[in-house]
């Protein structure tokens, strides 16, 4: 940035000179031009649900900021790591000094192009994935409050009866950061470390590290809807299986990939009808416009009747908004924190309609 803030200087001072000279209205705006800083937002790509929103609301401040003109922008999108990785890497080897990056990372392998884009004294905002190595060089980490989201399962799960040292399944993310955090805050609720929505988990409720091992974990279902549901025919092909009754998935497609195992013919029906006698109550994440429908009664009421709960603990994708902010206060001169952490909210068929879905 110290060449990012020298040039400023320089092509202010022309400016300056060039007005107190009586240039032309069009020298004035080509210097206008070229002082305005271009910020790249590379996000996901634009397809469905909350991953496929941020680009849709990455989009809509990108707008904003091109109206007003102070600075530039634009959306770059990517299907994969890989393309993501070239795409940065691109931008951090073109050489240029008035740009800036905010980058929604698709998983930890993109860290050396980060690192690439660090070396080249270009700032930075990440947003939603972080990644720790280079986290201590943003400008500003944006997320949802991931370990809120773990907790907020682990609330709701003790809210309808869940007791120390029961079985749990959880049907992990994928293997970033945020799974990580997802994990730590469901098991941190459960000891008593951390609360959700202002309250600690009851004294009489609380697990002991010892409890802690009856959590199940499900290896990376890589945020896929049908390799969870593969997973969830080949558990309940197991009829001891069928007796756990806590299921935490954390994202909501994960959630409905279990709904549409259970709806689905993949599962023996004595099974399926032994899992569903047990009231098991299932969880996700996210804000998924079809598990919400599920929510207000319009979608899979033959399964969702028979479960003793289901919830999606949620954080808007809208956040990558904040993400941009962030970035263009920080280009304006003003103070910016480093980690900033968006809280999340259980949503419920009592309140869905309250909360938009994606």
């Amino acid at each position: 940035m110290k060449r990012f803030a020298a040039w400023v200087l320089a092509a202010a001072m022309l400016t300056g000179l060039t007005a107190c000279g009586g240039g032309s209205e069009e020298q004035a705006d080509a210097g206008e031009n070229a002082d305005k800083t271009h910020i790249y937002v590379l996000t996901a790509a634009e397809d469905h649900g909350w991953t496929g929103s941020v680009a849709t609301f990455a989009k809509e401040k990108v707008a904003e900021i091109n109206e007003e003109g102070k600075y530039s922008a634009e959306v770059i999108t990517a299907s994969d790591a890989a393309e993501q990785i070239t795409k940065l890497e691109d931008i951090a080897a073109s050489g240029g000094e008035n740009i800036a990056v905010v980058i929604q990372p698709m998983d930890d392998t993109v860290q050396s192009a980060i690192q690439q884009v660090i070396e080249a004294d270009i700032p930075y905002v990440t947003f939603d994935r972080i990644i720790d190595a280079v986290a201590p060089q943003a400008v500003s980490n944006v997320k949802g409050d991931n370990q809120g989201v773990g907790a907020g399962a682990a609330a709701y799960f003790v809210s309808l009866g869940l007791t120390p040292g029961e079985t749990v399944y959880v049907y992990e993310g994928d293997t970033s950061s945020v799974t990580t955090l997802r994990n730590q805050g469901f098991t941190q609720y459960l000891t008593g470390e951390l609360e959700f929505d202002g309250q600690t988990i009851p004294e009489d409720k609380k697990w002991s590290e010892d409890d802690l091992n009856a959590i199940v974990y499900s290896g990376a279902m890589n945020w896929s809807r049908s390799e969870t549901k593969e997973s969830f025919e080949s558990l309940m092909g197991d009829t001891a299986n069928t007796a756990i009754k806590w299921f935490y998935a954390e994202d909501d497609e994960l959630t409905m990939g279990i709904l549409e195992a259970l709806q689905g013919g993949g599962i023996a029906e004595d099974a399926k009808a032994a899992f569903l006698a047990n009231k098991p109550v299932i969880t996700g994440c996210g804000g998924l416009g079809e598990l919400y429908d599920v929510l207000k009664g319009e979608s899979y009421q033959d399964i969702a009747f028979q479960l003793g709960g289901l919830m999606s603990v949620t954080y808007s994708p809208a956040m990558i908004q904040t993400a941009i902010t962030d970035m263009t206060d920080y280009l304006d001169g003003k103070a910016v924190e480093q980690d900033h952490v968006i809280a999340c909210e259980n949503v419920t068929a009592e309140n869905v309609d309250e909360y938009p879905a994606f």
